[in-house]
């Protein structure tokens, strides 16, 4: 398959994980309980959580169409590939990670959750490094925003 196919597939399954994160969270975020939370003085402001989300999004779909482009690189059934299975557990702690902080308000599981999709991505940059060179480097913004949004979660979880 082409690059731009898969790079087009990658961003419908990215962006759509935002998408349902951001259905899962519902409208928490202006909600009472994350509004009076004592939360980090390096905290953003709100747009640059979807900047920054847009901007991962993009260069995580560069890297995972770049990456299975590679046929020495992805050995095995496609789906069942160590990269598609580390990119599915991926997906689905980015996903639940709104759902258990802002809805179901439990803080210490989200912490646990962001840090486990943040183990998830460092193990993707190390094979990416490893097996596709420098397509691994689109990964480091992920991994960079992680840092920041573990901060924030464990912030939180410290201060209230």
């Amino acid at each position: 398959m082409h690059f731009s196919y898969r790079l087009i597939i990658f961003l419908i399954l990215n962006f759509g994980a935002l998408a349902v994160g951001g259905w899962l969270m519902g409208d928490a975020v202006i909600g009472d309980w994350y509004n009076n939370l004592n939360k980090a003085p390096w905290t953003p402001p709100g747009w640059v959580f979807g900047a920054a989300w847009t901007t991962v999004m993009i260069t995580f779909s560069f890297f995972m169409a770049g990456f299975t482009g590679r046929k020495a690189q992805v050995q095995g059934p496609f789906l069942l590939s160590p990269m598609m299975i580390l990119f599915s557990l991926q997906w689905i702690l980015n996903v639940s990670w709104n759902y258990i902080f802002f809805n179901r308000q439990l803080v210490l599981a989200g912490f646990a959750d962001i840090l486990l999709l943040f183990a998830v991505v460092v193990a993707m940059t190390y094979i990416g490094i490893r097996k596709g060179g420098a397509i691994g480097f689109w990964m480091i913004p992920y991994a960079g925003w992680l840092v920041i949004a573990a901060s924030l979660n464990g912030y939180i979880l410290m201060c209230n």
